[in-house]
């Protein structure tokens, strides 16, 4: 459609802005379970024009409102009411997560036209298979696949109100900070169900600072000061972690995780129903998620791939939702895209090649790191590669099937295979610490996993006889990659692993068949 046209050729940070503006306007309501749609927005609309709504369910159903006007919200909780303190006393924080009550039961005759609710987490693996074994050629399938898994509009919006909400509390303290998403739920590739990470961002402060330089004089706040950036932000996410555990409705399981890499606050926001990983701004993790982006937004193919990859990944017992020595997400899909800037004709640009066409405003240093690449996506030629995307599926599980990871490492800038600069099994160089390997927590024995699984992949694509499996009514084309490869597939799998030590095929036949039970339930997860 010509407006998802137009969507996808926004600059990343235009659509951010666009929507960190939007969640401003924005309310959420928990509604009464016998609820007229009708009522509920007639009351609503006394306060100004709704722009766009929708209902979810999440232990008992929500309203998702956006008002045309930031102050049509003022107007709206100006006519809010405290909760009684009969029941409980209450933390009196007044956010703009609201509860409607009907004064009156509603009778039975009363109209119930059933609300529309948008769905906020992904079709269970299982009954993904059922509808991809009804599709007409594995390229539909996979774009079955990525309609499902995406995030959808309102999920999206979702999450931009959950920052929202986080937002002011920090404001509370530090007026001109916001609370931003980063990663999945904005780079293109998020998952229904994927947690939200947001970060705390205080940059528009140092803006200002720069327009007070003219004439002879200069005026600067006195702030305290501290030995390190570091403890800095462990005070700053002590306090917002207390806050929120002691004043936020609805948020519950907060845990303050001070001493790591990068300090944070989990918590589980429940209102929205998400999982939350709250940081202090991280420039560089903002750059890999509009690096993302960028690509997700230059051609379908791209996201269909990743999509598809992950979730085999995930089925395979490959990937998993806590961490360890599995290959993560990132590290797939950054695969992926190196795969992809190696097609021939490549399918999406180099970063290296992205940096040429940067000008002046997309020049970033960060910590001594070149980040710059251009943010306009009208300046990146199309690709002429015309590869389906079944042709790409079947040609990744071959290319790392039979990569040489003893020897080379990805790099993503170069758009090459280059030697490892150290031993980990699995070498993907950071595209902008470059010093940095995003895989380093891959041990051997889940790499070696991971290419017999991507082996025994482009084999069972390669033999497909689709024409004969749908008459026998048999999982066929990526609907048969979906399945587990149980104990029926394991001797075929022994011949075509020849080369690998028999220890390691021990073990792989051993963790095959603990994952084939598990990943099927662990699958319907992330």
């Amino acid at each position: 459609t010509d407006a998802e046209v137009n969507t996808r050729k926004k600059t990343f940070t235009e659509v951010q802005t666009e929507r960190l503006e939007q969640a401003e306007r924005t309310v959420l309501i928990k509604c009464p379970p016998k609820l007229s749609e009708k009522k509920l927005l007639q009351y609503l609309s006394g306060h100004g024009n709704i722009r766009s709504h929708f209902f979810f369910e999440n232990r008992g159903i929500h309203a998702l409102i956006e008002f045309s006007e930031k102050n049509s919200i003022a107007s709206l909780l100006d006519a809010v009411g405290i909760p009684s303190a009969a029941e409980s006393p209450v933390v009196p924080f007044k956010s703009r997560l609201l509860t409607f009550m009907l004064k009156t039961p509603v009778s039975q005759a009363a109209e119930q036209t059933p609300i529309h609710l948008s769905p906020q987490s992904p079709i269970p693996v299982q009954e993904l298979i059922h509808k991809l074994c009804h599709a007409d050629s594995i390229s539909s399938q996979m774009y079955i696949l990525l309609n499902e898994f995406q995030l959808t509009e309102e999920n999206i919006k979702l999450r931009f109100l959950a920052c929202s909400l986080v937002r002011d509390f920090t404001r509370a303290y530090f007026p001109d900070s916001m609370v931003k998403p980063f990663g999945s739920s904005v780079n293109t590739f998020g998952k229904l169900g994927c947690d939200v990470d947001m970060f705390l961002d205080f940059h528009d402060v140092q803006k200002l600072a720069t327009k007070m330089k003219k004439g002879p004089f200069e005026m600067e706040y006195q702030m305290k000061r501290l030995p390190s950036e570091r403890l800095a932000t462990q005070k700053i996410l002590s306090v917002i972690g207390d806050c929120l555990d002691n004043f936020g409705p609805g948020c519950v399981s907060v845990q303050k995780i001070l001493n790591a890499r990068c300090p944070l606050v989990k918590f589980s926001h429940q209102p929205t129903g998400f999982q939350c990983d709250l940081s202090v701004s991280n420039s560089i993790a903002i750059k890999s998620s509009e690096l993302l982006y960028i690509y997700g937004c230059l051609d379908s193919r791209v996201r269909a791939l990743v999509f598809t990859v992950r979730c085999w990944a995930r089925v395979h017992g490959l990937t998993n939702s806590v961490p360890g020595n599995w290959i993560t997400n990132f590290s797939l899909t950054m695969m992926v895209m190196f795969f992809l800037q190696k097609r021939s004709p490549p399918i999406i640009p180099t970063l290296d090649q992205l940096k040429e066409l940067a000008d002046e405003k997309d020049k970033h240093i960060i910590g001594g790191y070149d980040c710059s690449f251009v943010s306009d996506l009208s300046k990146i030629k199309p690709t002429k590669n015309t590869e389906t995307v079944d042709v790409l599926l079947s040609e990744f599980f071959e290319y790392f099937g039979n990569f040489d990871f003893r020897r080379n490492s990805l790099n993503l800038r170069k758009g090459k295979e280059v030697n490892k600069p150290e031993s980990s099994p699995l070498y993907i160089w950071n595209p902008f610490e470059q010093d940095l390997n995003i895989s380093k927590n891959v041990n051997q024995p889940q790499l070696e996993k991971f290419v017999a699984m991507a082996r025994e992949s482009a084999w069972i694509l390669q033999k497909e006889e689709k024409t004969q499996q749908m008459i026998n009514k048999e999982p066929w084309g990526l609907a048969a990659l979906l399945i587990p490869f149980g104990k029926s597939n394991t001797s075929k799998m022994k011949n075509r692993t020849k080369g690998m030590g028999s220890e390691t095929i021990r073990s792989l036949l051993d963790s095959l068949r603990l994952n084939s039970a598990n990943s099927l339930q662990k699958a319907v997860g992330k």
